[in-house]
């Protein structure tokens, strides 16, 4: 249940960096490709927590962290193809 309520957090959060891009004119792209860095220390952030205080081995959450990375860091990623600015 964690890890979906990670996933809806990231995409989430994508959302807002889309929407954050297009009001400050920036452009809906870049701030998709921005969200990638932010949301992997956010993943590793939780991956931390799950191994420090929750008690979890590194090798336990490494497979979590990259769900969690991956699957919004696609989505992101997609989005900057679809969103730029074609020459």
């Amino acid at each position: 249940m964690h890890i979906l309520i990670v996933l809806i957090a990231g995409i989430v959060q994508l959302a807002v960096f889309l929407m954050f891009g297009w009001h400050w004119g920036v452009g809906m792209a870049l701030a998709a490709k921005v969200f990638i860095p932010v949301w992997l220390l956010v993943a590793a952030l939780n991956m931390w927590v799950g191994v420090a205080h929750a008690g979890y081995g590194v090798k336990d959450e490494l497979p979590i962290l990259l769900l969690n990375f991956a699957v919004p860091a696609v989505i992101a990623a997609l989005a900057a193809w679809r969103l730029a600015p074609s020459v």
